[in-house]
C-alpha cells in the first residue's frame, strides 16, 4: 500500500468521523419547537391548527383539540419525523364542532 492511499484511507476516515460526530450534535428545543410547528402547520391533515406544542430536552407534548381521530393519531407522527425530537407526549382531545 503506498502512503497516498494509506493517507486518503486516513482523510475518509477522519471525515465519516466528522459526519458521524456532526449527526449527534443536540438540537436546541427552540429550534425543535420552531421545526414541529412548521411541519404541523404544513401537514395536510393536522394542518396545525390550535395545538400547543412544548418542547423540554427533546421531549415534544402536544395539547389541544383537533376535530377528528385521524388528525390525533397523525400529529405526532409528524413530530416524530423531526431530527432531535426523542420522544412525543399526546395530549391532543378529539372534540367536534358544534353545528352553527
Amino acid at each position: 500500500m503506498s502512503l497516498r492511499q494509506i493517507c486518503g484511507f486516513v482523510l475518509l476516515f477522519a471525515f465519516a468521523a466528522l459526519v458521524f460526530a456532526a449527526d449527534k450534535t443536540p438540537v436546541s428545543d427552540d429550534a425543535l419547537y420552531d421545526a414541529v410547528r412548521m411541519k404541523l402547520a404544513n401537514d395536510p391533515i393536522v394542518k396545525g391548527g390550535a395545538l400547543t406544542v412544548e418542547v423540554k430536552n427533546g421531549v415534544v407534548t402536544l395539547r389541544g383539540n383537533v376535530e377528528t381521530e385521524k388528525q390525533r393519531e397523525k400529529a405526532p407522527k409528524v413530530a416524530r419525523k423531526v431530527k432531535g425530537v426523542t420522544q412525543v407526549v399526546n395530549e391532543l382531545k378529539v372534540v367536534s364542532r358544534a353545528p352553527q
